[in-house]
């Protein structure tokens, strides 16, 4: 067939059009140049047999090629490089072969395109229908576990607020008949009233909290703060829950923490009180916790390491999103230190929240969950060495109550260094 040995007789004319036309840089043209040599053989073995179907392999090739990105956007669509190709092959004929040559060529080869475009346009469909699917299915299993989240959310919150509420009530009660006869005795039940209204408050300060992270309104007011000054304090608050436990704490000095440096010192106190009970909560009786750092180059790490039952390692990054580790409401109480004790499951995500707001990370390792072997957990938070506060208003503050006092810009005394407990 005269028209199979002009196909033959322009095939390198074609594939360098081709390839110079469609691809930039040497790597690339050389791939597309393989690619290309597939696609005209069997073109040529279509024309010869009189089967379009030759075409298809190439094509499915082609068409599942296509990224996710491109599905998402819809972008990429085969059609449009089909019709180049055609449109090539008619200018390759006409450059290599005179006109009644060059229109048998395309007359020949013009149904084996319009087969290759309505091909992909089918397998486009199928995998276009296929990824939506997909994607349908990751949605519907987002909303189950959201759904969920939200239903144990209010499972637990219920439990955590009814039982300071219960606390109360019945320290009401009994207080109320006591002060009909011994007012005197009435201490142990305003204690309890107390201590039930005190873990009202803060789990009410978590979800509001929880809140302001979600929409990006958790204001920072950034104020001169020593690390071993707050990990002072966040150990003395620990202690007697520590001592009832048998574990033992240790606060190791470290490069950074008794310099001074600007960051909201409420906060930052608050999320690493939060990763500190955290490590009390989940380490057995008689175990270790143990906090150190380092000094980086723009920041300071703090690592809080425990030997506790561990975290699996597909929980990573779990345990940093609401309500990601509620447990079992059973285990929930109004005491935050039990071991594998309750609570509403928003310490760790306020904890991402504030760090992130700082501008540092916070990140967890573990080699998994054992409640034998006990592999423990090693928490790492990067806190921005800040040695001025970044917004311009509180650093002319600072520098306006020095010239109001008459004082050299302010140099503050470094504080004692973090001692073990």
């Amino acid at each position: 067939m005269p028209v199979l040995d002009d196909l033959r007789q322009i095939r390198s004319a074609w594939i360098s059009k081709i390839s110079n036309r469609l691809a930039r840089g040497e790597g690339l043209r050389a791939s597309l140049r393989d690619e290309l040599e597939q696609f005209y053989g069997r073109l040529i073995q279509s024309v010869e047999s009189g089967d379009p179907a030759w075409i298809n392999p190439v094509i499915a090739q082609w068409v599942q090629a296509r990224t996710t990105s491109e599905l998402e956007e819809n972008k990429s669509s085969l059609g449009p490089v089909i019709d180049q190709l055609l449109f090539l092959s008619y200018e390759t004929a006409n450059e290599n072969l005179d006109s009644a040559a060059a229109l048998d060529l395309i007359g020949a080869v013009l149904p084996i395109y319009s087969h290759a475009f309505d091909y992909a346009a089918n397998l486009e469909i199928d995998l276009r229908i296929d990824h939506i699917t997909a994607e349908l299915e990751k949605a519907r299993d987002v909303l189950e576990r959201l759904d969920k989240s939200k239903s144990d959310f209010i499972s637990i919150a219920a439990h955590e607020l009814k039982t300071p509420l219960t606390l109360i009530e019945g320290y009401a009660a009994m207080l109320e008949e006591q002060i009909k006869q011994s007012p005197i005795q009435a201490d142990t039940m305003l204690k309890g009233i107390d201590n039930g209204t005190r873990r009202l408050q803060e789990i009410i300060d978590d979800m509001i909290d929880v809140s302001l992270i979600d929409n990006n309104l958790l204001a920072l007011n950034f104020q001169p703060l020593w690390l071993n000054r707050l990990l002072d304090v966040i150990s003395q608050e620990v202690q007697q829950t520590v001592t009832d436990r048998d574990l033992e704490l240790t606060i190791r000095r470290f490069a950074g923490s008794d310099e001074m440096i600007f960051a909201d010192s409420e906060r930052i106190y608050q999320a690493l009180r939060n990763v500190i009970q955290n490590a009390i909560k989940f380490t057995p009786d008689g175990g270790m916790i143990h906090v150190d750092g380092r000094k980086l180059p723009g920041f300071v790490e703090i690592i809080i390491q425990d030997t506790g039952i561990g975290i699996d390692v597909e929980n990573h990054t779990k345990i940093f999103e609401k309500f990601g580790r509620l447990g079992s409401v059973s285990l929930h109480s109004s005491g935050k230190t039990k071991f594998k004790g309750g609570g509403p499951g928003l310490g760790l995500p306020i904890t991402k929240g504030i760090i992130e707001a700082h501008g540092g990370a916070i990140w967890v390792e573990s080699d998994g969950y054992d409640e034998v072997r006990c592999p423990g957990t090693t928490f790492h938070i990067l806190i921005p060495f800040r040695k001025e506060p970044p917004e311009e208003n509180i650093a002319r503050f600072f520098s306006a109550r020095a010239i109001m006092n008459r004082e050299k810009p302010i140099e503050f005394a470094k504080p004692d260094s973090v001692e073990e407990n």
